[in-house]
């Protein structure tokens, strides 16, 4: 069989250098695994097949291998821990999809734990995972797996050194191999190849990617002397790049061929282990089974060895290799468990010399091992690996071991010191699941391993001590974050270790010795003198004397606090009872214990009072995070607890004398202040504060299960309320402001008030009010900023309630029993003697020698033992209680009569209110401890509570009464009927007047005023013009070529539009001039100024608002007119339709014959040419030279941006493009509003009023700076659109034009018509009205025929009258020329038709309203200010009949049937689910078009149109206008004319677009139960879908304000790096 193997695989692989991967497959399926096959079935494998899956049942573990970015599952309720994980399929099938689950993105390796019976506490299958049964065949399969597997591990450790089998060596080829590493970037492996094996750009950049992709590429074939240059010149180039050369091998092709084979053997292996349970047992114990030579280990042993040395490629093959096969099998992956252990030591050496990623190590197989809990406790009772892991540790560790055992990383390898602490992840792995159930052995081994921790926490303790700087700065800053980087590594391996501990009472108190035993084995700063004694209020102090300002200190303590961890477990269990039969209470010398802790304290204390300025910035930055969340849970809070253990086994005053000689203070507070140096007192007085604030913390602090009876979520629940007492959070801010290990949950969180986003923001929780009685002002875990925020924020409250602004310490739980004699602190003599000095130096009111803040923190301590001494007196008799802080504080020197003293001082205005609460509460005090005074004020108090309640109800009844007459005397509103104004009519004879309105503006710039006068200078409003596809009925269709398109008639598909906004601020024309200019001038200079604004085409910034702005439009007053209705009404006699008609043809026409164009009459016996001035002529409108010269400005932008061609103001699509961009505006507005359900008239914000009527009014005037005889060719190709006998073979099908289009280039260009050679004329009011309304109902009727053959239903047309039926006569003589069924079909009733053309007709008449009274200025009736009654009032104001079939009564053959549908569908953004789930489950069966690959996509979501794209991906990059683009900017070119709205499914976040060039980042209308959206899934919490916030987002696409919103927020962030948009 391996003969065959041998012979066939060189004459397929490796034959020449590029070969064909398809043909490839084929041979190798052909030649190689289909024997193999037979051989394994022993028939055609094709039947052997199927009578294996008869036979056998599916695995019950999913096992599915996830690849980079895919999308797993946890769950919160479930999971045994966090790495306990379901692939999309299983959890879509799950129970654990309806709890709190997380979600978040792969990082590759891992695999589904489905079916993992010991991963999930519930729910360990999904449906489709249920058990299985082996199979047979394991006779043939077990000779062929040895063979094959061995055979692939023979070639996969292959090496250049290794000698070549003479029967493999049958020619004199060789290949040059290049590896993979992490050392040379992309651009220097493609220089170097292009300098070492001569190959061009383009095939050196595709040999790196698939270098990186792969892991190895070969880039040379030949001869051996020719494959040993390139590798020559390869490594001395990449030399000169880098110090490490590239790694190059030279292999046989032979070898190559072979190794090609081996790798497709792990595909073939994965599929046959995977037909039955049986094969895949008998693979795996070929794996493990030990190699026959005795110094070989086994198959799977090799591979993991020689693993750091495989290349990428290799290594997923194994890995995928172990997962489906070794970790499937409950058996088989115990026995891979032993052997992974084996050689851990060695694979993780390996892996720090390793330059690739963690995910593609075999140690990442550990989180597959180790987070089983039961393979955990065997690797622990059976190959203790807790100590191989720290063994482990420590031997990679101990080059950085200095002179005294300690760790000193001054100068070490950040890289490989980062692969040395992953290996702490395993041991958290290990210490996940703590056991219920302890055997003997378990303990020992435990225990075994906790002894080497304890070692490796030996080497800490004390580690990198500093020592205090004096007279001259420290020149080089030590280093520090590599110490602290352990720590934060061992913060939760420490809590696992004390919760393993607390499971068993034995164990915990063996740990506790031997905790014990190796602190006292520690040599780190010792005393440097003997004991003295200290004096102070009759007390004597023995202890050493010790300075942290003089002496050396470290800040790394991990076994004195791990010792106070355990001793808080021993309190907690009860185990405390026991703890003198394991060691010798005189050995516990809890002064010892406390004082390395109190010296972290105190350095902390002096840096704070900034005693180490020369100490440098690395003192400081370790001093924050003592304090910081992420550290000090394992740092901070141990200290104190331990500082808490001292103070409960000492003498409450030798204790606090302990503190102030560690302090330095022992000499301010035992004699009199001697010093006159500022900085020294000034140094006393922040140490004071500090120590003061200490001694609040360790009697106040008792939150600790087992110094208090509480519970975790108590102490959770204190932490939150803190926080909130900050101010308002989010859950996201409340999650980081607490340990990594604490979790909080939306369920848990229900007692807070929870304020809900908006459309923007996130939710707020807010701290309750029932809560605040536990606010604590010096709650230990304020920052110096958050304490001032808390207070001040607490203060502000307060005052809004009429309270006042008293701070009063909260009520603490009680202390248990161990703990309970902290409270005497309170009461002792040196603390009360501390109290009256502090105070003294206030009332003296010397400012040198006291600060407020001194004040402050005493009156808390006061307060403190104030409400402990009622606390006591409340739960115990009088003669019971020895706590005697009162009698003590009014003792010689009372304090509170030095407190009543302070009430005077100016200083401490801010401190009154306290203190009158301090001096009543003692008041109370005093009383309280008279028995027959206490029980006087129990019955006071109920008779108090009687009266108030008895005041309570007359008043409830009282306001009751009152309530009432207010109801009687309130005035009935009045019921009358509205008043409906006049008729308003804005087109015909009818037409009601323009009135002449004087419009005054300011500046936004000068500040000037000025009127808007055509004669004046001109003002302007900003605009921007822009493409849209909002409106398009193709979404996706491409585009027609800009060049070659005529723009004069619009499609009706409305693919794309050119839409111009304005933000509605107004400017002089030459202010804006002058901004401009010296906004291009300015901005050229600035980093990526091209991201924000197009300097090319002529972009800004509004100077008011900041909006994205490329043009001006200027404001064209409307012209006053009054209409003379009797002259009107004369003219109307005359002038009818056909007959204006007749008139329009003869002037056309002799237009023509004029330009010299030969124009068949349109009919016979024309009237005369210049018949069409009879009915009334003017002069036109005079504008000034600034209004002219801005017309020319904003036209020739709305050509260029519309057509996206050059500037050119002679063009003659320049004046159509002006009447395009005012149609498609107004049909964007009416279509938003009648989206919002908003009515037509009142609802437009003021900047979108008046940008559409400077728009409409631009439109109309533009034609004045175009040439006549243009505009006239444009009216004329219009018209001949409408009116057959008037078209040209180039009159595009009526089937092809929008009327709106069509109704706005006509009104606006037929002025034109009345320009004569030698004078300059325009229409009077009355001929402008009489086209006008003729124009409309020409437009109108074709517009409802449209409306008719477009319906896609099954609709007849009723025959109501005769004019009826002579219009749908014609309307079916076309019938052929419309694929949709007609309205000929009989049996359908009229009102159906009739309802479809009122829905058809309205937008179109909403729009035409639009467009008519910003061209008139005739007011709107009042009905369109409301949402009811529009068709009636439409056709009132447009001149129209009610009906409007009556206008086909006369004018049956004037208009062609057209294709589209109508009404228009409204674009909307694609519905969305409303969970995310949904639409990962969707994105991770994604298939790349263009890829076959595994690897990681980013699969993006067009919200235009809901195509799933490949984004930021070369495999599906494409040409656009020359230049290489990513799939999403192509796409943004047909789908939305450049604009993009994309949501990146996999990192939860939206991308907008406006350019190639240009886009932004926009958060995603997902948020969770928080409030919070989750970009990248941090957090990874359930998503939902907030109607409010994608309604926004559609608005902001409705709204053209996509280009807005990535202006803002480009100029927001400051771009240090230009992002390239174009290749999304």
């Amino acid at each position: 069989m391996l003969r065959f193997v041998v012979e066939q695989v060189p004459q397929i692989y490796c034959l020449e250098v590029e070969s064909n991967s398809q043909e490839e497959e084929e041979v190798v399926q052909s030649h190689l695994l289909q024997p193999l096959e037979c051989f394994l079935f022993g028939e055609d494998p094709q039947a052997g097949l199927e009578k294996l899956q008869q036979g056998s049942a599916s695995s019950q573990l999913c096992g599915r291998v996830f690849k980079e970015g895919e999308t797993v599952y946890s769950c919160r309720d479930c999971a045994i821990d966090p790495t306990c994980v379901l692939c999309m399929d299983c959890f879509q099938d799950s129970v654990h999809k309806g709890h709190r689950y997380k979600m978040h993105a792969s990082s590759g390796g891992g695999f589904c734990d489905c079916g993992d019976l010991e991963a999930w506490k519930t729910g360990p299958c999904c449906s489709k995972h249920d058990p299985g049964a082996p199979t047979a065949m394991e006779t043939r399969a077990q000779k062929l797996f040895q063979v094959l597997l061995r055979y692939a591990t023979d070639l996969l450790v292959w090496e250049e050194s290794y000698e070549l089998a003479a029967e493999l060596v049958k020619e004199d080829t060789y290949y040059c191999v290049l590896y993979n590493d992490e050392h040379h970037s992309y651009d220097h492996v493609i220089y170097t190849l292009q300098r070492s094996v001569q190959c061009d750009h383009s095939e050196a950049h595709t040999h790196t990617a698939l270098i990186d992709k792969e892991g190895r590429r070969a880039v040379k074939r030949g001869k051996l002397r020719s494959c040993q240059q390139a590798k020559d010149l390869i490594r001395s180039h990449s030399e000169h790049i880098s110090l490490q050369p590239l790694r190059v091998e030279i292999l046989h092709s032979a070898v190559m061929a072979h190794q090609s084979f081996a790798m497709r053997l792990g595909t073939w292996f994965q599929q046959i282990i995977g037909y039955s349970v049986g094969f895949r047992q008998v693979f795996c114990q070929v794996a493990l089974e030990p190699s026959s030579e005795g110094d070989q280990p086994s198959l799977i042993s090799r591979l993991m060895l020689h693993d750091s040395r495989l290349y990428k490629g290799a290594r997923k093959f194994i890995h995928e290799l172990i997962f489906c096969s070794l970790l499937m099998e409950t058996e088989y992956k115990r026995r891979f468990a032993i052997e992974f252990t084996k050689h851990y030591k060695q694979l993780q050496k390996d892996y720090t010399l390793d330059d690739h990623e963690r995910s593609i190590s075999i140690t990442a197989l550990s989180v597959q091992i180790f987070t089983v809990p039961t393979l955990a406790r065997q690797l622990i009772e059976e190959g203790n690996v807790i100590k191989v892991i720290v063994d482990t540790v420590m031997e990679l560790l101990s080059e950085h071991l200095d002179a005294n055992h300690r760790f000193h990383f001054q100068g070490y390898n950040s890289d490989k010191f980062f692969r040395i602490q992953v290996i702490f992840h395993d041991l958290r792995y290990i210490l996940i699941s703590k056991p219920s159930l302890w055997t003997e052995e378990l303990r020992t081994q435990f225990l075994e391993g906790f002894r080497v921790f304890l070692g490796l926490l030996h080497c800490m303790q004390g580690m990198e001590e500093v020592k205090r700087q004096f007279g001259q700065h420290i020149e080089v800053e030590p280093e520090w974050e590599a110490g602290f980087s352990i720590q934060r590594q061992l913060r939760h391996i420490l809590v696992m270790f004390q919760d393993w501990c607390s499971s068993d009472e034995t164990v915990l108190l063996l740990s506790f010795r031997e905790c014990h035993r190796s602190l006292m084995r520690c040599n780190n700063q010792p005393f440097q003198s003997e004991a003295t004694d200290y004096y102070m209020c009759k007390h004597i102090l023995h202890v050493s004397p010790y300075k942290v300002s003089q002496e050396p200190v470290s800040i790394h303590l991990p076994i004195s606090r791990a010792l106070a961890g355990l001793y808080v477990q021993l309190c907690y269990t009860g185990a405390v009872r026991r703890l003198h039969e394991f060691m010798d209470p005189e050995s516990c010398d809890f002064t010892w214990f406390a004082e390395h802790p109190l010296r972290c304290v105190v350095l902390a204390a002096q840096v704070s009072a900034e005693m180490w300025r020369r100490n440098g910035l690395s003192l400081v930055s370790q001093v924050y995070y003592y304090h910081d969340v992420k550290c000090r849970d394992e740092m901070y809070d141990k200290d104190v607890i331990m500082l808490q253990i001292a103070a409960s086994k000492m003498d409450p005053n030798h204790f606090i004398m302990l503190i102030l000689q560690r302090f330095e203070l022992f000499d301010v507070f035992n004699g009199s202040l001697a010093s006159k140096d500022q900085e020294l007192l000034k140094q006393w007085n922040r140490l004071t504060e500090e120590m003061l604030y200490l001694l609040i913390i360790i009697v106040g602090e008792r939150y600790v299960p087992g110094i208090s009876h509480v519970t975790k979520e108590d102490v959770t629940m204190r932490e939150v309320i803190h926080l909130l007492c900050i101010q308002p959070m989010a859950h996201s801010s409340l999650v980081k402001g607490l340990p990594e290990n604490v979790r909080i949950f939306f369920t848990d969180l229900l007692i807070l008030p929870f304020r809900k986003p908006g459309v923007s923001g996130h939710g707020l929780y807010e701290v309750k009010k029932e809560c605040l009685p536990e606010f604590n002002p010096f709650f230990f875990h304020y920052s110096k900023s958050q304490h001032s925020k808390a207070e001040d924020a607490q203060k502000k409250r307060r005052t809004q309630e009429g309270s006042d602004k008293a701070l009063r310490p909260p009520v603490p739980p009680p202390f248990c029993p161990a703990f309970s004699s902290i409270v005497h602190l309170l009461c002792c003599d040196i603390l009360i003697h501390i109290l009256r000095r502090v105070l003294q130096r206030a009332v003296e009111d010397r400012a040198t020698y006291w600060t407020e803040a001194m004040i402050q923190r005493s009156l808390h301590l006061i307060g403190q033992g104030l409400l402990e001494e009622k606390a006591q007196l409340g739960a115990s008799t009088v003669e019971q209680v020895t706590f005697d802080f009162s009698l003590k504080a009014r003792s010689d020197k009372s304090v509170f009569h030095l407190l009543s003293k302070m009430t005077a001082l100016p200083s401490l205005e801010a401190q009154k209110d306290m203190i009158k609460w301090t001096l009543q509460v003692a008041s109370m005090s005093v009383e309280q401890t008279k028995p027959e005074e206490r029980k006087r004020k129990a019955e006071a108090a109920k008779l108090h509570r009687q009266k108030i309640m008895a005041q309570m109800s007359a008043m409830q009844k009282n306001f009751i009464e009152s309530h009432k007459m207010l109801y009687d005397n309130m005035p009935e509103s009045s019921q009358g009927e509205p008043v409906l104004g006049e008729l308003c009519v804005a087109v015909g004879p009818q037409r009601g007047s323009t009135p002449a309105e004087r419009e005054v503006l300011t500046c936004i710039l000068c500040q000037e005023e000025q009127e808007v006068q055509a004669r004046s200078p001109a003002m302007v409003l900003t605009a921007c013009v822009q493409r849209s596809t909002v409106l398009t009925q193709c979404r996706g269709k491409t585009l027609a070529n800009n060049e070659t398109m005529y723009p004069l008639f619009m499609p009706p598909d409305l693919a794309v539009g050119t839409h111009t906004g304005s933000c509605g601020h107004v400017m002089h024309a030459t202010c804006w001039q002058k901004y401009f200019e010296a906004v291009q001038n300015t901005t050229r200079n600035r980093l990526h100024a091209e991201l924000i604004i197009d300097l090319e085409n002529g972009e800004y910034m509004c100077p008011l608002c900041k909006s994205l702005c490329n043009t001006v439009v200027p404001l064209i007053p409307l012209e006053p007119l009054t209409l003379n209705y009797e002259n009107a009404e004369l003219v109307g006699q005359l002038l009818t339709l056909p007959r204006w008609i007749q008139i329009l043809s003869a002037r056309i026409k002799g237009l023509n014959h004029l330009r010299g164009e030969n124009t068949a009459l349109c009919g016979e016996g024309q009237p005369d040419f210049r018949s069409i001035l009879s009915f009334g002529v003017k002069e036109p409108r005079k504008y000034s030279d600034s209004i002219a010269e801005m017309l020319v400005v904003c036209a020739t932008t709305v050509h260029r941006v519309g057509l996206q061609t050059g500037p050119n103001e002679l063009c003659p699509t320049v004046p159509i493009m002006s009447w395009n961009t005012c149609a498609f505006t107004i049909q964007a507005i009416e279509n938003l509003l009648q989206e919002e359900d908003k009515t037509l008239f009142g609802s437009l914000q003021n900047r979108q009023l008046a940008g559409l009527k400077a728009v409409v009014q631009f439109s109309a005037t533009q034609r004045l700076k175009s040439s006549q005889a243009v505009i006239q060719k444009h009216f004329t190709d219009m018209l001949g659109a409408l009116l057959p006998t008037m078209s040209s073979e180039s009159t595009p099908s009526i089937l092809e034009v929008d009327f709106f289009h069509l109704l706005v280039g006509l009104v606006l260009a037929i002025p034109a018509l009345y320009q004569e050679e030698a004078v300059d004329l325009q229409p009077s009011a009355v001929s402008s009205a009489y086209n006008h309304l003729y124009i409309l109902h020409l437009v109108t009727m074709a517009h409802v025929v449209q409306v008719l053959l477009s319906s896609t239903d099954d609709t007849a047309v009723p025959t109501v009258t005769s004019a009826a039926e002579d219009k749908f006569i014609r309307v079916t003589s076309l019938r052929n020329c419309s694929p949709n069924k007609c309205f000929t079909e009989s049996d359908v009733s009229g009102s159906s038709v009739a309802d479809r053309v009122r829905r058809g007709v309205t937008p179109f008449l909403r729009c035409a309203a639009l467009f008519f009274n910003c061209l008139t200025g005739v007011p709107p009736p009042e009905e369109l200010s409301s949402t009811t009654g529009q068709l009636e009032a439409l056709c009132s104001y447009l001149a129209l009949p009610c009906d409007v079939f009556q206008l086909f009564q006369e004018h049956r053959g004037t208009v062609f049937p057209l294709l589209q549908s109508y009404p228009r569908k409204r674009n909307r953004l694609i519905e969305l689910p409303e969970d995310y789930s949904a639409l990962l489950n969707q994105a991770s069966h994604f298939q790349c078009p263009n890829s076959t690959d595994d690897e990681r996509k980013h699969p993006t979501l067009c919200l235009f149109c809901g195509t799933i794209l490949c984004s930021q991906s070369t495999c599906c990059h494409s040409q656009l206008d020359g230049e290489e683009v990513g799939a999403c900017t192509a796409h943004a070119a047909t789908c939305g004319a450049g604009v993009g709205m994309f949501l990146r499914i996999r990192e939860c976040e939206m991308v907008l677009m406006a350019s190639k060039t240009r886009g932004s980042t926009y958060p995603a209308p997902y948020l969770d139960d928080y409030g919070e959206t989750d970009p990248q899934l941090g957090r990874g919490n359930p998503l939902h879908l907030c109607p409010e916030r994608y309604r926004k987002l559609h608005q902001l696409w409705q709204q053209h304000c996509i280009l807005e919103e990535i202006a803002r927020s480009l100029e927001v962030v400051n771009v240090m790096f230009a992002f390239e948009w174009q290749m999304l």
